[in-house]
């Protein structure tokens, strides 16, 4: 072990067990902690949005008389909304603060989950979806900034797991639950109930946020906030001096980076025009990198098929020969229940193991397991009319796509979201971000919006193929442009990414920070 570790060792430990930190350190930490998992809330409540439809569905059919066309406009168009939300949401966190947005998301999916449960006909329910939509593009926007940037360097990955791996599959997992508890109700009540549960943690959250979480140092920096900003940071680390030294090195890298500025910008509006400016028009190649990064795995998460499972799981269980409504709902929930026991791996090793080994082991644990999906669904008895049950067709398709979900959620669920919120320079943070969510949704929506028409096509078995085949263009993307970031604090992101192979270049990035800054940034 090297200077600079041996320094970071000492100084800032990870949250995991035995680190041996000091006792203000630790406290320090678990106020982080905290603050994680207020933040984390969020996700809860957009996992839980996500997933409640899919049980939902049927019963608002049978009650409301929607097709099977207007359902897949309806499930799909959500994400189609939640771009809308996670574009403006990189704009809201950088004017109001990644608090007050986080407050803003609650509200918006209070108001869509009430509409949409008390729902008279396909207008309400498509304007109840609009804003929820919008709700959950804010939320998965707001949730990974403020984590990563509140979060020590030595715990970022284990700290920004904690949306996606924890809270986001917590809430899926939930919706579940509620479908499959609240199913027995009469078809006019039922699903009224399933959605209506979600509009209930909104309140508590937006109550939780606007009056005891802080403000993120880095944004309070920006803003020019600099007292508020060393108080955090002194909650934060535990100690008044190390937070004096990393509110210089948060200063030192917002002045660099305000350096590409627009001349005279200070208001918000040319603010934010700047940022767009040298995200899209004239980014520098560190810039250009992260974006390609960032791009390209926003869109291999949604391409290997996630939301058809998530969002379809009911039909393609019924299509492998389970056909008991209760058997159905029960297999979807072993769905959850995979995705949340997955997330335990990544949730401890993400900031041992790396980013890379999470991703590339998550890419082809994918691929194998949507081939053997689609394998055992040709084979199904509804694949072919009149052949004979196969019940290991069914048995397999249902453990292959467990065996999906939690291939996925050990590295292209997660840790996406934790890289893509930790290599972008400050400047472009809260509206990179954005961007990338925004891609995201896109494909979110093209497969939500699809999906039916598409194996209706090519059949359920070419669909999952299809899939299988973008999950192994996925592993090549990684193998062949991410570098590991495991270990660099922010500042150091854009260097690396500027020259991934010179670590020359992040030693000359240490070193103008100043030989006092241990090798962690909080």
């Amino acid at each position: 072990m090297d200077k600079e570790q041996q320094r970071h060792g000492e100084l800032e430990a990870p949250l995991l067990p035995g680190d041996g930190g000091k006792a203000a350190a630790a406290a320090g930490s678990a106020y982080a902690l905290v603050c994680s998992l207020v933040a984390s809330a969020i996700s809860v409540i957009y996992g839980y949005n996500r997933g409640v439809m899919s049980g939902a569905q049927k019963f608002v059919q049978d009650d409301l008389g929607i097709s099977d066309a207007q359902i897949e406009v309806l499930i799909g168009a959500t994400s189609i909304y939640s771009l809308v939300g996670s574009l403006a949401a990189g704009w809201a966190c950088d004017c109001a603060g990644r608090r007050r947005t986080m407050a803003l998301s609650a509200a918006m999916f209070f108001a869509g989950s009430a509409i949409t449960s008390v729902a008279g006909g396909y207008a309400v329910l498509m304007a109840g979806q609009l804003v929820a939509g919008v709700a959950c593009g804010f939320g998965l926007v707001v949730a990974p900034v403020y984590i990563a940037e509140m979060a020590p360097a030595a715990s970022r990955g284990f700290l920004s797991s904690i949306p996606e791996q924890i809270a986001g599959n917590a809430g899926i997992l939930l919706s579940y639950i509620a479908d499959f508890a609240l199913a027995g109700f009469p078809n006019n009540v039922n699903w009224r109930l399933m959605i209506g549960v979600g509009a209930v943690p909104p309140l508590f959250l937006a109550v939780a946020t606007l009056l005891a979480m802080p403000e993120t140092p880095r944004w309070l920096v920006l803003h020019g906030h600099h007292d508020e900003a060393r108080r955090v940071l002194a909650r934060t680390t535990g100690d008044a001096a190390l937070a004096d030294r990393r509110l210089k090195e948060i200063v030192s890298s917002a002045q660099e980076s305000s350096k590409q500025a627009v001349p005279g910008g200070s208001d918000e509006r040319t603010r934010s025009t700047s940022v767009w400016r040298d995200i899209l028009i004239r980014p520098t190649r560190s810039v250009r990198r992260v974006l390609l990064a960032i791009l390209g795995l926003q869109f291999f998460q949604q391409a290997s098929g996630v939301a058809a499972l998530v969002l379809y799981a009911p039909r393609v269980f019924h299509h492998a020969g389970v056909t008991s409504q209760s058997a159905v709902l029960g297999a979807t929930i072993l769905l959850g229940v995979a995705k949340i026991v997955a997330i335990v791996i990544p949730l401890f090793l993400a900031d041992r193991l790396g980013r890379r080994p999470m991703l590339l082991t998550s890419a082809g644990g994918m691929t194998v397991s949507l081939l053997v999906l689609g394998f055992s669904l040709r084979a199904s008895p509804t694949a072919h009319a009149g052949a004979s049950a196969a019940w290991w067709a069914a048995a397999t398709s249902v453990t292959a796509a467990a065996a999906f979900m939690a291939t996925f959620s050990l590295g292209f669920g997660p840790v996406i979201w934790m890289y893509g919120s930790e290599i972008l320079p400050l400047r472009l943070r809260a509206q990179g971000t954005g961007i990338g969510t925004a891609v995201n949704r896109v494909m979110s929506a093209v497969v939500g919006m699809t999906f039916i028409s598409l194996y209706e096509a090519v059949g359920m078995a070419g669909s999952f193929y299809i899939f299988a085949g973008c999950a192994a263009a996925s592993w090549v993307f990684v193998y062949a442009l991410l570098p590991e970031t495991k270990g660099r604090t922010l500042e150091e992101m854009e260097a690396l990414f500027d020259d991934s192979a010179n670590d020359a270049v992040i030693n000359h990035v240490r070193v103008q920070a100043g030989a006092a800054r241990p090798g962690g940034s909080l």
